[in-house]
């Protein structure tokens, strides 16, 4: 039995006409991409299944594929996140409607914008090499190795506390050089939640397409003088996926 199609979305853009934007092979086959619109708002979107899009690679590149293709030829855009499909168009045209007093507030401040994404990753050997300059640490360490499991139980937990400390004094450090660093030259910046043991700082900025060039140099500068003790992963230009928050619900209108 075929799966009934729905209308799955992908960002919403502030234009007053329809628009092409060409089709995007997705679900196994090309499906051409199209505009719902309301005023001067409008969805974009394609057919498609109507069912739980899970988030495997393949299908988060397409939709990002969509989202940046769109960014090329539109100066404001919504992002809306992986796997939203509705039942119908006309669900879709309400949710829009509902959606338009924000989009309204939204598109003047991410017109002409873009996200740009850093994380700061310690290298393995210069973070080894801060931990063994720490005597504190390097104390406690030996503490720990000198007592049975038992007896040393609660040196072990001071240890991961130390080692927690330090390793959060220089989560400040990049923080107070490379994040507020780049935060002077954003119109908004997020220091998120790092991941991992050796991310120091996973940062969005939210700058004006025109300051791009700017940007880079002031993250190619940072990077030389970090260089020998982090790497740097760049990423963008995004749509604001950090500075917007929009709650997909289909309501009836009040």
């Amino acid at each position: 039995m075929a799966e009934e199609n729905g209308v799955y979305v992908f960002c919403c853009i502030h234009v007053e006409d329809e628009k092409d934007f060409g089709s995007v092979h997705f679900e196994g086959e090309d499906r051409p991409i199209f505009t719902v619109s309301y005023k001067d708002a409008a969805m974009v979107a394609i057919e498609a299944p109507i069912k739980i899009y899970h988030p495997k690679k393949d299908n988060l590149m397409k939709h990002q594929q969509v989202i940046s293709n769109v960014m090329e030829n539109e100066n404001a855009v919504v992002p809306i996140s992986f796997g939203n499909v509705f039942q119908s168009l006309e669900d879709t045209e309400v949710l829009l409607k509902n959606l338009y007093p924000q989009l309204a507030k939204l598109f003047p401040e991410v017109s002409n914008k873009i996200e740009i994404g850093l994380k700061v990753v310690g290298k393995k050997e210069w973070l080894e090499n801060q931990v063994e300059q720490n005597e504190g640490v390097m104390k406690q360490k030996q503490n720990v190795a000198n007592k049975s499991e038992a007896a040393g139980y609660f040196d072990r937990i001071k240890l991961g506390e130390m080692a927690q400390n330090f390793f959060n004094k220089l989560k400040k450090e990049v923080e107070h050089d490379i994040h507020e660093s780049l935060t002077k030259l954003s119109v908004s910046a997020k220091s998120n939640e790092t991941l991992g043991e050796k991310m120091l700082l996973n940062g969005a900025y939210l700058i004006d397409r025109d300051k791009e060039e700017a940007f880079d140099k002031k993250v190619n500068d940072l990077h030389e003088r970090w260089k020998g003790k982090v790497d740097f992963k760049y990423t963008g230009p995004w749509p604001a996926y950090n500075f917007i928050n929009i709650k997909l619900k289909v309501e009836e209108p009040t």
